[in-house]
């Protein structure tokens, strides 16, 4: 096992810091609540695309037109809440109290579409309208593609009338092709309120947020241009990577204490996670782009961030004599294929 020896006081008196401090981030948000409003028509798909994002069955679907009489309030989990507005012509007309307190409360306001139907009709313009004077972070989710032909062509028109205002995504809920996609889009408004830890959390499919997080990170470890130290080839840790390896337990809902973290740095650092055995781990992983390989910051990252991520989806007990296993095996696997 490698000691702390390895690196000097200052630099783990930094590591502590930075654990600290993203340790207490995490903490603050798991205060926090998140509420997601959802309006659209009930043919839009609006309670399987949910049920499709979060992974598990949250709202109710096979709606009848004209079932929806009221708003309805999911809970998922303790601290998340999905609100299913009435129908886009029931809001315009009646405004009724409750769903404009929901509108301006949301934190993300989820404009359904219906691809196989008549895309931005007049009434959906006006509720369009209607909701953004009470909200301006919304997404427009245009459903059911695997129902309808010339997509790019319809994104292309909702952009054009909405003056692209908001991003809009083209999902199936029946097939789930984007649901990645406007999962991270949500992530990143849910950012900017820091309430992204707490929805990444909450949710049961982590893998393509895991890797959004290891790829972010990896990147900006390259771009600060992090050198190894001197006759050590040990990079000194830094915040992105403390707070890499934070996110990635808190997504997982996985103990990490400030020792352990410290231990699986040290031994990444110290068991020179290079080039070589860099190139193997990215084609079992691909994505990670040329701005991470190009530095060793960004190499000992992407390969940290991954292997937590191959232990805490399989349950394996993460140590450093786990993380090199992890290390050997995701390389001698893809040699053997060769």
């Amino acid at each position: 096992m490698v000691s702390e020896n390895t690196y000097n006081k200052e630099e783990f008196a930094s590591f502590d810091q930075y654990f600290e401090e993203e340790m207490e981030k995490v903490n603050e948000q798991l205060d926090q609540e998140v509420l997601i409003a959802m309006v659209g028509d009930v043919n839009a798909g609006k309670s399987s695309a949910i049920n499709k994002l979060i992974g598990d069955d949250v709202a109710e679907v096979g709606a009848k037109p004209g079932e929806t009489k009221n708003v309805k309030r999911y809970q998922y989990r303790d601290r998340i809440f999905f609100v299913d507005t009435p129908g886009l012509d029931d809001i315009v007309r009646e405004h009724s109290e409750a769903t404009i307190k929901f509108y301006k409360e949301a934190d993300i306001v989820l404009f359904f579409l219906n691809a196989a139907g008549t895309v931005l009709s007049e009434g959906e313009r006006k509720s369009l309208a209607e909701v953004e004077k009470m909200n301006s972070n919304v997404l427009i989710v245009l459903n059911k593609i695997d129902a309808a032909d010339e997509i790019p062509e319809i994104v292309s028109y909702i952009k054009k009338h909405t003056n692209k205002k908001h991003a809009v995504i083209p999902v199936s809920s029946k097939t789930g092709e984007n649901i990645d996609d406007l999962r991270n889009k949500m992530l990143d408004l849910l950012k900017k309120k820091k309430k992204d830890i707490l929805f990444a959390k909450s949710i049961k499919a982590k893998s393509s947020t895991a890797n959004k997080w290891i790829l972010g990170a990896s990147g900006s470890a390259a771009a600060i241009g992090a050198s190894p130290l001197p006759g050590a080839d040990i990079i000194p840790i830094t915040a992105i990577q403390v707070g890499m390896m934070v996110k990635l337990a808190a997504l997982y809902e996985k103990p990490l204490s400030k020792e352990r973290a410290k231990e699986l740095a040290i031994a990444t650092a110290a068991g020179n996670i290079g080039k070589s055995v860099f190139r193997q781990i990215v084609k079992t992983f691909p994505g990670v782009g040329s701005a991470a390989a190009a530095s060793v910051a960004g190499t000992m990252t992407f390969s940290l961030g991954h292997a937590m991520k191959y232990a805490y989806e399989n349950n394996i007990d993460l140590d450093a004599a786990a993380l090199k296993s992890i290390y050997e095996m995701l390389v001698n696997k893809k040699e053997s294929k060769v």
